[in-house]
This record gives C-alpha cells, sequence and structure tokens, in this order.
C-alpha cells in the first residue's frame, strides 16, 4: 500500500467517526445545520478522493448517499428515523469497503445495488412529496449551546463555511460562494487550518517505543540518584537530571493519553440499534468524556464497555409496557460516567433496569454445578454478584443474537484484569444495575512505597496506600489484638484487621504470641477492602517500571508485575486487591460494617454490656455476653416448620424470633435483607431478626420508683429504658425426633 492511500483510510476512518457521532445527534437535532455539514463533508471528502485514487465502488456508493445529504440540507428531506438508519447503513458499507481496501489493497467484489437503491427510495419520496409538505422550516433551527436560534440565511451561510462545494459546481459557483462568506466564517476556516498545520500523526507503535525508552531512563535515573546521594559534587546534576526525565516522562504519557469520548462516541448507535432490535425505549446519558485514558488502556476496554452496554440493554432495561406496570417511566435510563481517581479511571454503566436476583444467580450456579447448596447458602450478596462473572455463566432463559451464551461478563472481567484493572459490580433487584471499570491511568510507570520483607524488597502502589503506622518493638504485643486467631489493630478507635506479610509468604512467619517485634503498617485500601500490610520495613518511594510476570510468578495471584529498583535490585510488585481476596477480607456494606464494629467489642465484655437493636420502630437490647455473631442474610433463606422460622446455618437448624413481624413485611420480596443476631441461649443456639443494629451500651439497672426493687426485663441504656430481649422465650425445637415425627421431618427436609 503507497503513503496516498494510507493517508487516504486514516483521514476518511476519521470521517466516518465523527459522520457516526454526529448522526446518533441529528436524531435528537435534526435541524442543526452544523452536523449536516460534517455529515455531508466527510461524504463528500471521500467520494472525491476515491476519483483520485480510483476506487469506483467507493465513488459510486458516496455518491449515492451524497445525493440524500443533498436533499437534507436543502430542506427537501427530514431527518426522520428511516433516513437516519439509511445514512448508518451507508456509513456501514463505506467502513466496511475501507477495510477491504485496508486489507487487500483492493475494494472487493461486494456489490452494493441494495443498498444503493434503498437510499434512492430515500430520495424519491422527498422528490415525489408535493412542495406544500416541505416546510421551509421542517428542521427546527439551529441552536448551539449558549448560542442564539440561527436564522435560514445564517444558517445556509453556517453550512456555506463548514462544507466542501458539490463535485458539480464549477470554479465560477465556488468563487462566488466564497465571496460571500462573512469575516467570522474565514476566520474559523484559517483558524481551521492553522489547527491542522500544527498536528502530526504519530504511529501508536512509536509511541511505545518512546514509553519503553523512557521507562528505561527512569531506572537508570533511580540508580544514578542513589549512586549519587552522598557526593555533594553530583547532587546539582543528580537534581537536574531527576527534573528532566521527569519532564519528558510526563511528556511522552500526555502523547499516549486520549479522551474517553474516543470510546463512548460508539455507544449511542449501540445503543440505538440494540433497542430498535429489543423493542427498549432509553435515554443515553453520558458523563466526563473529556477523561483522559492511556491510548493502549483506551483500546483494550472497548470491548469490555461494549459487553456492559450490551448487557443492560437486554438484561437490565425492561420493555416498555413492563417498567409501566412496575411503576417505572417507559423510557430507560442508560448512564456512561467517567471520572478519574487518583491513579485510575472509573468508568461506570449504570442503569435503572430490573437488577439482578442473587436467588436466581445461586440457583442457577447450584444447578450448572459450580457450587454445592451448602456452599452456595453460606454466600454473601456480594459474593454471589461475582458469579456472574464465571465463564459460561449466564441467567438468560434463551440464547439470542444480542446475549445469553455467557460469555459476555466474562470477557469484561478477563479484559479489565489484563490491563491492571479491576470491575465491580453493584445490584439492586428491581432498581438497576452499576458495573464499574477501575482501569489504571498509564501501564509504564507508577509511583511505589518500596517494603521490606526479611531480606527480600517490595513495590507496594501508592494509589492504594491510605496511611502508614510505625509500631514500635516495646508495645507491638499490646497493640496488636487478636481474636479467633485474627490479628486486628485499633486505629483510631476502629479495629483494622492485618495482613503480615511474612507469613502470607511463608517466609519465617511470626507466630500469635511470638516476641516483640519492630514493624509498620501500611494501611491499604483495595477496591473497599481495608486493611492493615505489616511489614519489617521501609524504604524510599520511587517511580517504578511496570514489567511483566513470568507465568510461574502470575500464577500465585499475589504480584501484578515486577521492576528493577534504583539500587539494581529486582522487586516484585504487590497487589493489594489479590491480598484482600487471598486473606478473606471483604467489602462490606454499610449494614455489614456496623455490626462489624459492634462484633470488635465482643472480647471482655461484661455482664452490663447489651448490644442495642431496633425491632420495627421501638430499641430493645440483648446481653452482649450471649451475642455469637451478627448475620445478614436474604429472607428467601427462611425457611419453615410448622408456624416457626428457621435458618439452615452452617448444616444446623437455627430457630429464628420475629417478634417484630419483619418477615411477613418483607413478604412478596425474596431479595430483601433481614439481619439476624445470633445468641447462645445455655446450650442452645438462637436467632433474633432486628430492624437494624443501633450500638453498644453499657447498662445500668433500673428500679421501681418508691421502692429498691429492680424491674426485671428493661435497662437503662443510652438514659433510656430499653426491654431487654428474653432469650429463653425463643420456642425450642423438639429435642426428641418421637416427640413430633412430623415436625423432625419437616426438620430434616430442610437441613437437606
Amino acid at each position: 500500500m503507497d503513503e496516498l492511500t494510507r493517508e487516504f483510510l486514516i483521514e476518511s476512518q476519521e470521517g466516518l467517526d465523527r459522520m457516526e457521532r454526529c448522526l446518533t445527534d441529528l436524531e435528537e437535532r435534526p435541524g442543526d445545520t452544523a452536523l449536516l455539514a460534517e455529515i455531508f463533508r466527510a461524504v463528500h471528502t471521500i467520494k472525491g478522493t476515491t476519483g483520485f485514487l480510483g476506487f469506483k465502488r467507493l465513488e459510486k456508493l458516496a455518491h449515492s448517499g451524497e445525493n440524500l445529504l443533498g436533499l437534507l440540507r436543502e430542506d427537501k428531506l427530514e431527518a426522520t428515523a428511516e433516513v437516519i438508519t439509511g445514512l448508518l447503513q451507508l456509513l456501514d458499507g463505506l467502513r466496511c469497503i475501507l477495510k477491504t481496501v485496508e486489507a487487500s489493497g483492493s475494494e472487493g467484489d461486494g456489490v452494493d445495488a441494495e443498498l444503493i437503491s434503498r437510499l434512492e427510495k430515500l430520495q424519491k419520496r422527498a422528490q415525489a412529496a408535493p412542495a406544500s409538505t416541505v416546510k421551509a422550516g421542517s428542521r427546527k433551527a439551529a441552536k448551539l449551546a449558549g448560542d442564539a436560534p440561527v436564522s435560514a440565511p445564517a444558517a445556509a451561510a453556517t453550512a456555506a463555511a463548514v462544507s466542501t462545494e458539490p463535485a458539480e459546481a464549477g470554479p465560477e459557483a465556488v468563487k462566488k460562494s466564497a465571496s460571500k462568506l462573512p469575516a467570522e466564517a474565514d476566520k474559523g476556516r484559517m483558524q481551521g487550518a492553522s489547527t491542522a498545520e500544527s498536528t502530526l500523526r504519530v504511529d501508536v507503535s512509536l509511541l511505545n517505543r518512546m514509553m519503553n525508552l523512557v521507562g528505561e531512563l527512569v531506572l537508570t535515573r533511580n540508580q544514578v540518584l542513589q549512586a549519587t546521594a552522598g557526593n555533594p559534587n553530583m547532587t546539582l546534576l543528580s537534581r537536574r537530571l531527576d527534573m528532566v526525565t521527569a519532564d519528558l516522562r510526563e511528556s511522552v504519557m500526555k502523547a499516549r493519553m486520549q479522551p474517553v469520548s474516543n470510546v463512548f462516541s460508539k455507544m449511542p448507535r449501540i445503543v440505538r440499534d440494540l433497542s430498535q432490535t429489543l423493542g427498549r425505549r432509553v435515554c443515553l446519558q453520558m458523563e466526563g468524556q473529556e477523561t483522559e485514558l492511556d491510548k493502549s488502556l483506551l483500546e483494550a476496554i472497548k470491548d469490555p464497555l461494549t459487553h456492559a452496554v450490551r448487557n443492560s440493554l437486554d438484561h437490565g432495561i425492561e420493555p416498555p409496557d413492563v417498567r409501566e406496570a412496575a411503576g417505572k417511566d417507559p423510557e430507560g435510563t442508560l448512564r456512561l460516567r467517567a471520572v478519574q481517581e487518583g491513579s485510575h479511571v472509573i468508568i461506570e454503566v449504570a442503569d435503572d433496569g430490573a437488577g439482578m436476583s442473587v436467588e436466581k444467580i445461586r440457583n442457577k450456579a447450584i444447578e450448572r454445578g459450580l457450587l454445592t447448596a451448602e456452599r452456595a447458602g453460606l454466600l454473601s450478596e456480594r459474593e454471589l454478584l461475582q458469579l456472574v462473572f464465571l465463564p459460561g455463566f449466564s441467567t438468560a432463559s434463551a440464547v439470542t443474537n444480542v446475549s445469553g451464551r455467557g460469555v459476555g461478563m466474562d470477557v469484561v472481567r478477563t479484559n479489565v484484569e489484563k490491563i491492571g484493572g479491576k470491575v465491580e459490580l453493584d445490584s439492586r433487584f428491581g432498581k438497576g444495575t452499576t458495573m464499574r471499570l477501575r482501569i489504571p491511568l498509564t501501564l509504564a510507570i507508577i509511583p511505589a512505597l518500596i517494603v521490606c520483607c526479611g531480606k527480600q524488597s517490595y513495590a507496594l502502589p501508592q494509589a492504594a496506600l491510605s496511611e502508614l503506622v510505625h509500631v514500635p518493638e516495646s508495645s507491638f504485643s499490646s497493640a496488636i489484638e487478636w481474636i479467633d486467631n485474627a490479628p486486628l489493630y485499633r486505629l483510631r478507635g476502629k479495629l483494622l484487621p492485618l495482613v503480615f506479610l511474612d507469613g502470607m509468604l511463608e517466609t519465617g512467619a511470626h507466630g500469635r504470641a511470638g516476641t516483640g517485634r519492630n514493624c509498620f503498617i501500611a494501611v491499604l485500601d483495595a477496591d473497599g477492602r481495608r486493611f492493615g500490610l505489616v511489614v519489617d520495613g521501609l524504604n524510599d518511594p520511587e517511580e517504578i517500571v511496570v514489567k511483566p510476570l513470568s507465568a510461574a510468578l502470575k500464577g500465585i495471584g499475589l504480584y501484578s508485575g515486577a521492576t528493577i529498583l534504583g539500587n539494581g535490585e529486582l522487586a516484585l510488585i504487590l497487589d493489594p486487591g489479590a491480598i484482600a481476596m487471598k486473606v478473606g477480607v471483604t467489602m462490606n456494606s454499610e449494614e455489614e460494617a456496623a455490626a462489624a464494629s459492634v462484633m470488635e467489642t465482643l472480647r471482655d465484655v461484661t455482664d452490663s454490656e447489651f448490644l442495642l437493636v431496633e425491632i420495627t420502630g421501638r430499641s430493645a437490647g440483648v446481653q452482649l455476653s450471649e451475642v455469637l455473631r451478627i448475620e445478614q442474610v436474604p429472607v428467601s433463606r427462611i425457611e419453615y416448620i410448622g408456624y416457626r422460622p428457621v435458618l439452615n446455618f452452617n448444616g444446623q437448624i437455627l430457630p429464628v424470633e420475629d417478634s417484630g413481624n419483619l418477615l411477613g413485611a418483607a413478604e412478596g420480596n425474596p431479595d430483601a435483607k433481614l439481619i439476624v443476631v445470633v445468641c447462645r441461649e445455655g446450650s442452645r443456639h438462637v436467632g433474633i431478626a432486628v430492624s437494624q443494629v443501633l450500638d453498644v451500651a453499657r447498662g445500668a439497672d433500673v428500679f421501681e420508683a418508691g421502692t429498691s426493687m429492680r424491674a426485671s426485663g428493661v435497662v437503662a441504656l443510652k438514659e433510656r429504658v430499653t426491654s431487654v430481649v428474653d432469650l429463653g422465650s425463643v420456642a425450642a425445637l423438639p429435642a426428641d425426633p418421637e416427640e413430633n415425627s412430623s415436625e423432625w421431618s419437616q426438620i430434616a427436609e430442610v437441613a437437606q
């Protein structure tokens, strides 16, 4: 392929990309002359250049589209949905031929007669329509953001200013039209020309090569800084090298950055086509399109984003009649949002559709043999939602040409994790679903804290680092608390779960009792999972160059890459998210976090301390020394033996006291959540259904007025008289199968 053809293909593809964005906007603003001019210019440029290059097929198809666009510009045809569809098909046809030219150097043997015939039919409708039916103002006057309405003459002048003349116009016509251009339009044209002259296309492979060289320069800079740290004669030179390297790195990274709008611009067309295919009414909202991302990462998220949008339309947003029956607006909303948070870009795909039923996901996972029923019953809602990312997993009842094969969500997670990103899923049944793609700004160079564990150094990405805490040897034993063999650190009144790096890597873990040790706690926040990583020492932070891992190290699942430090030492880059998942640090909801904060106080409690709960509007207290744990379960997990609600709890039957009729209030909503306080009552365990967990408070005895008699069944909590839950009143299950064989058969059925 010669250079001229290559330039033509690049310009044509860019023009068609702009045309696609303008066409979806034109359907919303059919009278916008600037949009029409941009579309006409893209098609006309292709037609004019193809004649010179000898691509007759492209020229013929572009000419047919240009004729249709000419009728739109002359107000002889309205930009209806049918016309927009025809122009989108024209765009697809042109793009298909261009790809064939790029691949083989020729236009191929395809025939475009059917498409050209369709475009000509649309033209004939306008030509056959009586003149009275085509109003001079059939298209709404163009009104750009912040501008006043444009009159017909001004609109025509604007169109002439931003478009080229039809090929049939002779030199005289061009000269006359040029003489009538207003000064503002001429000035804009000159500015456009200077802008074009100030830009230069650079191949992405060259940018990648430059980035690799900058990475090597950063490594060299780090080594020079360490080697000259004690030499005052080299201080100025090393600082100068540091500044120049930082500026060069930033400049090269900026050259690779592109706005997210380059990907978002494809979505209106996808949403339009799918909504028509599926019979949906969808309003697409896009925010943060100016947010920039590395070129290679932008290309990598195209497929995941497309799959996420397709899933939202097919599985999320319901048909108009279904939405109306549910009391919703018949038009669903799909929102794409991009925002930069630290060293990451967060891309959200949110819809107000049906949401995901965790029970449906649970049942499908059991049906496909992905989980046992016992294991599925123990998973939290967040853990169940993660099942949709498994290969081949789908809750669709039938396979269609849109979805149902269980491939889309797997592609989303796989592709995003390949580039060091994370996928978060949040869904509320009947309310909608939000998927967040957390993408690093760049893969090449990141700031990191260098930590030591034994004699080995590791790099910890600063994006996940919240703070550092020093624990001296003298206070180690008292600072580290243990609950059920789990180490915790009380940070500003809240317990922080700890992970000992040496213990996790099995490099000589310290025992639970252990002797004192001088250490540091790196407080990390990895995708909502907050924990402390205990390390032996800290070195200075560095800008590190991320190198890929070997297959053996990648299989361990704790590292995101490798790097060479300034001292020449090789260091592995820790993955905080993977560490959190490996040790079981959960991403708690607000209710679970409240429960967790309550359970922190279960150590060394006295009989005078109570768990303060709410049961349908009234406060009640549960003696804290009897509380074993707090569970949040879906109502669907509650089963009945006769009239008594029970919970299959770790393979055993737990009777549940529901004095507030919370189960009755949640009837018909199997995904509703129920908070169950699991308590010890003598030698058995019972559950108390509560609306919410309020606090932990020390109780004071309440005496009857005028006497020294202590009131029974109440206690003073938070200066209010509060009833105490009577655990002994919870009905016991039959102790002997012979007492009630029918109830025991039901119990056995529940346990299975």
